[in-house]
């Protein structure tokens, strides 16, 4: 069994052939967002009238900053630049970003000759990438911005930050736009995702646009500071209650692509005030240790040496970034 030193707050180790890099980061959630409506059925039509993800056509933003949270790779010390988008294609129950994922209100319009400035702006403060938080309905402009970005020379590595609820062939759409995927897989279980993100097929999609995800990026790949040119990491968040089925994700997943994707097993877990905590009393309380230690122990039984663990208990809400239009 390895030891972990569970003191600090928010910190990633990186688990690499048995040796950890103890270097710092933060607190990040993944519930994301998309310029397809759902339908019944799970599909996405486009839409230019709000659906159910809660926007329309037209991209809309509430930040664009530097951001140190994310994993080592993708922050690093400069910190990554990040675009949080409004809306979303998932409803979950405890989602961090509630405040723009299930509203725009906090967001601003902006076209894809906007966006693409973003972009520019971002690089020259010293963003290590493009990271493109929510990004699935807004994918069209997404395109279109990325190609006027690099026409003017944006050089940074493009990463699509996704829930993992896409259809696979949207994901095909996105060659020589998006460099590095960063995608949730929340559930194994038809029946916790109907439960808890009001997507039942969520599995069936999820597992989907992944595969397609490893099969256009197959292996990863990295600048002289450490930070992702290329590659996949599946980010995968513990929730109370629901240890057995997180080790169910774990096993899934390493059967699957083995070491050839990067995994991030969260602990961050924190009942947030738009959680409803009369419908869902069992998300009333924060992980615990023996939770998240069995749930990483298990993860380096199966044999996974590729990963990203958090050290330390679940954070408070003033880890949320302020969506305040900053930089859009």
């Amino acid at each position: 069994m390895v030891d972990f030193d569970r003191a600090k707050s928010v910190d990633f180790d990186r688990i690499k052939t048995g040796d950890f890099d103890r270097t710092k980061t933060g607190d990040f959630d993944r519930t994301k967002t998309g310029n397809f409506d759902r339908t019944k059925t799970g599909d996405f039509d486009y839409i230019k009238t709000s659906g159910y993800c809660r926007v329309g056509a037209e991209p809309i933003a509430a930040r664009a900053a530097l951001y140190m949270w994310e994993e080592p790779c993708i922050s690093g010390s400069e910190g990554s630049g990040t675009i949080f988008f409004c809306g979303c294609t998932l409803g979950c129950v405890y989602c961090q970003n509630f405040d723009i994922s299930r509203t725009h209100v906090t967001g601003k319009a902006i076209t894809a000759e906007r966006l693409a400035e973003i972009f520019i702006d971002l690089q020259s403060q010293g963003a290590n990438n493009i990271n493109l938080v929510t990004p699935t309905m807004f994918q069209p402009h997404i395109i279109t911005a990325v190609g006027i970005a690099r026409s003017l020379g944006l050089a940074l590595p493009v990463l699509y930050n996704t829930s993992g609820y896409e259809l696979p062939e949207r994901i095909s759409e996105l060659v020589g736009t998006v460099d590095v995927w960063l995608p949730d897989f929340k559930y194994l279980s038809g029946e916790l995702a109907k439960r808890y993100s009001f997507a039942a097929d969520y599995p069936e999609y999820a597992r989907a646009a992944l595969s397609k995800m490893v099969e256009l990026c197959p292996r990863a790949s990295y600048d002289e500071r450490g930070i992702m040119k290329r590659g996949v990491i599946v980010r995968h968040l513990l929730l109370p209650g629901q240890l057995a089925e997180s080790m169910r994700v774990v096993e899934y997943l390493y059967s699957e692509y083995q070491n050839n994707i990067c995994y991030s097993l969260m602990n961050q877990y924190t009942p947030t005030s738009g959680l409803d905590h009369a419908k869902y009393p069992e998300l009333s309380r924060r992980v615990t240790t023996y939770e998240y230690n069995k749930l990483v122990d298990y993860a380096l039984s199966l044999g996974i040496t590729n990963a990203y663990i958090q050290e330390g208990g679940a954070v408070g809400e003033s880890f949320i970034p302020d969506f305040d239009l900053r930089g859009i």
